[in-house]
Formats: structure tokens, sequence, C-alpha cells
């Protein structure tokens, strides 16, 4: 569903990616770990189009991605990807369910339909109550849930999530993985997540180690060449 072959980034003189080769299946579960400045946020930031690799081929549902630019590629964007960040980056004006709409009204899809959906979505989490919520009002937990509901409005191919429960305590963060899972299992959903938590990355169905840029196997001796751990993990 999601192939990239020989993907280099460069940012200046530091080549953070070194030729990835990857394939992602559709309804997977999939985590990516390595060490601060392996390149994990650059590579995951190149399958949400929000980067354009140096080199190499990227295609997504069988889409050429990299040949899009524009309009074209914003509007791919919308509507086949879902982004799930760290600290949730809702939106503090709006209330819960006007975040988990808006990827829809970008999509200029009907309103009617859109508030529709993120009702249903708000309900399938647990929000129904909260929908009327601005962020402020809601715990920790609750945000990453909406920021998951916000994700799925556009029914996408694939949720990127970015150390989604890095700032949750440990009752949210295991709710937050489950969460995941039952998404897979019950809306045939497709998850690619960078993650420092060991524990999640045994639960997922398949785990990607990087190490300087590459992708490597837990036996695959780690390059001595150094890079810059603060930069573009």
């Amino acid at each position: 569903m999601i192939s990239l072959r020989n993907i280099h980034k460069s940012f200046g003189s530091l080549e953070v990616l070194k030729g990835i080769d990857l394939d992602i299946h559709a309804r997977e579960v999939v985590s990516i770990v390595g060490p601060s400045g392996a390149g994990k946020t650059t590579l995951l930031q190149i399958m949400g189009t929000l980067y354009r690799p140096n080199a190499g081929t990227l295609h997504i549902a069988g889409h050429d991605v990299l040949a899009l630019s524009g309009d074209k590629l914003s509007r791919f964007r919308c509507e086949h990807i879902g982004f799930v960040f760290q600290f949730h980056q809702l939106l503090p004006e709006f209330s819960a369910l006007e975040n988990v709409m808006m990827p829809g009204l970008i999509a200029r899809h009907r309103e009617s339909e859109v508030r529709r959906r993120g009702l249903e979505l708000l309900d399938f989490l647990g929000l129904a109550h909260r929908s009327n919520h601005k962020p402020a009002e809601l715990s920790g937990g609750e945000k990453q849930r909406v920021a998951v509901a916000r994700a799925l409005m556009n029914q996408p191919d694939v949720i990127l999530a970015d150390e989604p429960s890095g700032s949750l305590d440990s009752h949210n963060k295991d709710e937050l993985h489950s969460l995941f899972f039952r998404l897979r299992d019950e809306m045939q959903q497709t998850f690619i997540i960078v993650t420092h938590d060991e524990h999640l990355a045994t639960l997922t169905d398949r785990t990607i180690h990087l190490s300087d840029g590459r992708v490597v196997t837990p036996e695959t001796p780690v390059p001595t060449e150094t890079t810059n751990p603060a930069q573009h993990d």
C-alpha cells in the first residue's frame, strides 16, 4: 500500500536518510524505532508528503506521490493521509467536534456530512459527551483521542503518528495504544507510528529499526558514521 525505494534526504551537508527501501501493507500497525538522530521523523514526514526526498520514489495507494505538487499534492495529503502528533495540535478556539471536522471542511465535503461523521467518530471514541468542549477543557487522553478522530475524518489510507503517546501518563498511553489496534481491527486502518516506547513497539504487527539513516535489523552492525542527534529525528 506504501512503497518507498532508494529514499535519500539531506539537509545541507547532513545526509539524514541514506537509501530507504520499505513496504507498508494495508491494515498493518507498524512501529518505527531507533536512536535520536536516526531519521525516524524525517522518514515519517516524507511518507506524509511534508518533505520531498532528494532522490527515490514514493507510492501510496497506487499514486506516484512525488509526481504531484501544489494543490494536487495538498488535496492528496488531505484525503489520503491522517496525522497524529505528540502534542495533539488541536486548535484551541474550536470545540472538539469542530477540530474533528476540520479536514473534511478543508476537503470541501458537505458540512452536514462532515458534522455527522465527526459526531460518529467522537461517539466511537467515547467522546460524544465532550463534543462541544474546547481543548482547554479536555484531559490529555481526551485531547489525543480527538486528534485521532480528526485524523480519521476523511477515511485516509494511512495514519502517521509521531510519538503519539509521548506526552501521556501510563493509563492514557495504554488506552491510546489499544485504540490503534481496535481501529485496525474494526475500521481496517493502517498505522505507521514513530515511537521510543519499547512496549508499544513489541505490540505492533511489525517493527522497523532505523539507525543512521538506514533500515537495519537488530543483528545488523550499526554504521560508525557520526550524525547530529539533535536534528532531524
